[in-house]
């Protein structure tokens, strides 16, 4: 009898529903046959700037090196992260961006028989990581399509070991105060780790900013993790990084893959850190364009979720139909009904002329 070699793979791994990205706009004209340069992407939370001018000679002086291994430590980069937060290189992991960062936690922490918990509506690659490694996962009811952190720390048993907590959280926007994470933190027992998702933290306004790395010293079970993804305007080089008690981080590189972020990307990240002035210029435009979006989504009368990220998510009702109806004309968002949100969409904040392309877009799909 002929065996199926995929039947010899775990069955919590062939369950796994595989993450889908946002639809790319080549993909788009190819389906439709549009052109590409009049589609605009709303749907992955890039950063409509690009990247800054330091970023680009840094890619450029990078790329005569790409015939050689990149420094599997990242030492330049660990230095420049080193300086900027004040902790020991010690305590840095570095990844292909976070999302590898964070299934470095996975892989390092959780297996059959342990458990992982995190939210409602919560970033997909927490139930994705936990479920590749055969962990259980509890999944805790939303309050106000944002983290219930108390009734999170109520549902962590004995086999917990993780808790995954998205601030801000991705697809709603929403954000736990720095009292309420501060609660939290004190509530987990020492043994389960905290994985403290701050993607989108360069977003934050200053009076919801939080001196999260303050924590660190005083909740050794505490991982921070951050992208150069979104403000950076890093996406396609892929760096992310975690922040952690120097034991935990020294677990999690041993189980992470040699040379596991390319050369450019470290050379690009290390100037972008650098690049302040580019970061300010992006989260003042953020702020510009959510207003935007904000102010578009009253004139049409839609509900939406305030959002403490680059992105909004607004809710559609039939939100399949109306995805369908923006591609064909030229708008890619973000349906989310994977994350129980079937009514909604999200949508990145795009330059000012991207948001209003989207508005009416919207305006007329509606109206179809």
């Amino acid at each position: 009898m002929l065996i199926d070699p995929c039947e010899l793979s775990p069955s919590y791994v062939r369950s796994i529903a595989p993450y889908q990205p946002g639809k790319p706009i080549s993909e788009l004209a190819r389906e439709l046959g549009l052109k590409e340069e009049g589609i605009i992407k709303l749907a992955s939370n890039e950063n409509p700037r690009g990247i800054g001018p330091r970023t680009r000679a840094a890619i450029e002086s990078a790329i005569g090196e790409v015939a050689r291994y990149p420094d599997g430590n990242g030492f330049e980069l660990k230095s420049a992260l080193a300086r900027r937060y004040g902790v020991d290189m010690a305590s840095i992991v570095l990844g292909n961006g976070s999302n590898d960062v964070l299934e470095l936690v996975a892989l390092a922490f959780l297996g059959p028989g342990r458990a992982a918990v995190y939210s409602q509506h919560a970033f997909a690659v927490y139930p994705l990581a936990t479920q590749a490694r055969g962990a259980r996962q509890i999944v805790v009811a939303a309050k106000n399509y944002g983290h219930d952190l108390d009734a999170m720390a109520k549902a962590i048993d004995d086999e917990t070991y993780v808790a995954w907590v998205a601030n801000p959280n991705n697809p709603t926007g929403t954000l736990a105060s720095a009292a309420e994470m501060e609660q939290f933190l004190r509530r987990v027992p020492e043994r389960v780790l905290v994985v403290l998702d701050e993607a989108y933290n360069e977003y934050l306004t200053p009076e919801f900013r939080a001196d999260s790395l303050k924590w660190l010293k005083r909740h050794p079970n505490l991982v921070i993790t951050r992208t150069f993804s979104k403000a950076y305007g890093l996406a396609g080089l892929r760096v992310g990084y975690a922040l952690a008690h120097p034991a935990v981080a020294d677990v999690m590189n041993r189980v992470r893959q040699p040379f596991n972020v390319n050369s450019i990307a470290l050379c690009a990240a290390a100037a972008a850190l650098d690049d302040m002035e580019f970061v300010a210029r992006s989260y003042a435009d953020n702020l510009q364009g959510m207003k935007q979006l904000e102010e578009g989504a009253r004139a049409l009368k839609l509900e939406f979720i305030p959002s403490h990220g680059n992105f909004v998510t607004i809710r559609v009702g039939k939100a399949a139909e109306i995805y369908k109806r923006l591609l064909r004309r030229s708008v890619i968002v973000r349906p989310i009904a994977g994350y129980g949100l079937p009514e909604h969409l999200r949508v990145t904040v795009g330059t000012a002329e991207e948001n209003q392309k989207f508005l009416s877009a919207l305006a007329a799909s509606i109206k179809d």
